[in-house]
């Protein structure tokens, strides 16, 4: 498999995760604050492509963002058509 490469043919840096850089280690439905900063301005989830997130992290963030949702704390869309 090929190295990815940035511009100029050096290899690309990995970008940083931003939950190991804050120091989460668990994702709380209550902490709004946080899940509102994966969520598009069209209220839907932002892919780990986008987040930088782990898989088990953007699994663990989908469930409380949809939990969130449900205990009326997130709106399902956040802007009408």
């Amino acid at each position: 498999m090929a190295k990815r490469s940035g511009p100029g043919g050096r290899p690309a840096r990995p970008r940083p995760n931003p939950l190991f850089e804050a120091g989460i280690t668990y994702i709380d439905y209550k902490d709004t604050n946080l899940l509102r900063k994966f969520i598009s301005d069209r209220g839907k989830i932002r892919s780990r492509r986008v987040t930088r997130l782990t898989v088990q992290q953007q699994r663990a963030m989908a469930r409380a963002i949809k939990n969130a949702r449900e205990m009326a704390l997130l709106p399902y869309a956040s802007t009408p058509r």
